[in-house]
Order: structure tokens, then C-alpha cells, then sequence
């Protein structure tokens, strides 16, 4: 059995089970597509907000969706 990453981050889902762990260091990696700014990792929403875009990119199965026809708008 492999020891756990510290940096990874799971969320339970609607049915109670765990969902796919998302690697915070990804975001040294990532930038918006629009700004090519930073990203903040909302893990309330498993979201990756673009501030300076105003706009969120889901996580879904431990995976950033970062095309902007999945993103929402946010304030």
C-alpha cells in the first residue's frame, strides 16, 4: 500500500463516496486559459477560479476541466 500524498485533496460525493483526489501541486503547473494567470483552488465547489477572468473550471473525477464551454462565471 503506497503512502498517501499530503498535497492531494478528496471531496465525498453526493452518494457519500470519495471522489478522485485532485494534486495541489497541479496548480504550479495550470494558469488560465484566458489570462494566463494564476488559479485559486476552491475545494468547497472543486473549482479552479480565475480571478482576474472571473470565471471557475470544474474538477470532475480528479481532473481539471479547463476549457472555457465548462467554465462558469463568477464575481
Amino acid at each position: 500500500m503506497t503512502e498517501a500524498d499530503p498535497s492531494a485533496v478528496a471531496q465525498a460525493t453526493p452518494e457519500g463516496e470519495a471522489a478522485p483526489l485532485f494534486d495541489r501541486r497541479m496548480l504550479e503547473a495550470l494558469v488560465c486559459p484566458v489570462t494566463h494567470g494564476p488559479l485559486h483552488y476552491d475545494a468547497e465547489r472543486q473549482e479552479l477560479v480565475s480571478r482576474a477572468a472571473h470565471l471557475a473550471f470544474p474538477i470532475r473525477g480528479g481532473i481539471p476541466i479547463m476549457l472555457l464551454s465548462e467554465a462558469r462565471e463568477v464575481d
